[in-house]
C-alpha cells in the first residue's frame, strides 16, 4: 500500500479555480494508477478522474470533462488535479486513491485499495 496525503483545498467562488496535490510515500508510487474523488455532504462518494501510472491516459467524469485535469509527476510521487470553472455543486470533499492494476483505468471506489483523508473544496455561489 501506499499513504497518500492531499493538500491544496479551500473556499473558492464560483469560477474560480484551485489546485489539489495529493503527496505519496513509498517507492512504488509510479506503479499506481491514481484516481480522485469526492463526496459532497449526503452524497456518495463518485469518481472525478482517474490517470494511468505512467501519466499517458487520463479519464474524467463528465460532469468535470473540460474544467478539471489531472496529472502526475512521478519523481515527486505527486499526482494533481487541476479545478477551472467551479461551481457551487462542485463543492465536496476531494480524496485521492490509489489503484494497483496497472492495466485498467478503473474508476469504482472499491477497485482502489489506498486512500488519503481527504481535503475540503468549498464553491461559493
Amino acid at each position: 500500500q501506499v499513504q497518500l496525503v492531499e493538500s491544496g483545498g479551500g473556499l473558492v467562488q464560483a469560477g474560480g479555480s484551485l489546485r489539489l496535490s495529493c503527496a505519496a510515500s513509498g517507492r512504488t508510487f509510479s506503479s499506481y494508477n491514481m484516481g480522485w474523488f469526492r463526496q459532497a455532504p449526503g452524497k456518495e462518494r463518485e469518481f472525478v478522474a482517474v490517470i494511468s501510472w505512467y501519466g499517458g491516459r487520463t479519464y474524467y467524469a463528465d460532469s468535470v470533462k473540460g474544467r478539471y485535469t489531472i496529472s502526475r509527476d512521478n519523481a515527486k510521487n505527486t499526482v494533481y488535479l487541476q479545478m477551472n470553472s467551479l461551481k457551487p455543486e462542485d463543492t465536496a470533499v476531494y480524496y485521492c486513491a490509489a489503484d494497483d492494476s496497472p492495466h485498467t483505468l478503473r474508476v469504482t471506489s472499491a477497485e482502489f485499495g489506498s486512500w488519503g483523508r481527504g481535503t475540503q473544496v468549498t464553491v461559493s455561489s
